[in-house]
């Protein structure tokens, strides 16, 4: 049995010309980050659409001793949809789900970190004012954080959580998950068993797309940043 996840970022926010950190700021999408939300839903159906046939014919059907039948194990199509209670997310996904049919689930832990004093400055900005605690942070965000916000393994705690109870409860099902940049890479660096401190090394565009599979004996990242 094999249990797809669609793993994907909301689109560009408002005043998405500037580098901020948002984090738990409530912020809408643009238009062009609508735009992008509805071309992600047409490219995620096409995903969706190969889906049971391509796990069928790949070569780990024989790393994971898997006997599955299309016909029967799995479930073809994309079941449920799940994002983060802010707008960005919200909106995203919404749009999302609408190509499919369903209506998104929403999750407040699967929200963006709270970046604490640097919460709606830019890049640049923090660097001026905070430029050795944002060196600190950039270099390991494992064991530095942001001014007054929530560390990596806060973040990871409660997304972890969220992401083992959707997998376990849509088994064998495809299921869609909409989040957030740093939300993500942690995710994924879980889903990967990478070491934390090399969550900036995973690159999440808006509307990035991720693919993963979970077989009998390990995840199968299909597609990172699509």
């Amino acid at each position: 049995m094999v249990t797809t996840l669609y793993l994907v970022r909301h689109g560009e926010t408002a005043g998405g010309d500037a580098k901020r950190y948002y984090g738990s700021i409530d912020i809408q999408l643009s238009e062009r980050g609508k735009q992008q939300a509805v071309e992600k839903a047409a490219l995620l159906r096409r995903y969706s659409e190969k889906a049971t046939a391509s796990k069928h014919l790949s070569y780990l059907t024989d790393v994971h001793d898997s006997a599955d039948n299309p016909n029967q194990s799995n479930s073809s199509g994309l079941r449920a949809i799940y994002c983060s209670g802010l707008a960005r997310a919200v909106q995203s996904a919404e749009i999302i789900a609408e190509k499919f049919g369903i209506v998104p689930i929403r999750v407040a832990d699967l929200r963006e970190r709270n970046f604490g004093m640097w919460e709606g400055m830019t890049f640049s900005e923090i660097r001026e004012q905070h430029p050795n605690e944002f060196a600190a942070w950039a270099g390991n965000p494992l064991a530095y954080s942001p001014i007054g916000g929530e560390t990596t393994l806060e973040v990871r705690d409660r997304v972890i959580q969220v992401i083992n109870n959707i997998i376990e409860k849509h088994a064998g099902e495809e299921v869609a998950v909409v989040a957030h940049g740093g939300v993500n890479r942690i995710m994924l660096c879980h889903i990967l068993g990478m070491p934390l401190e090399n969550i900036f090394r995973i690159e999440q565009d808006y509307t990035a797309l991720n693919i993963i599979e979970f077989w009998e004996k390990y995840p199968v990242l299909k597609l990172l940043n699509g």
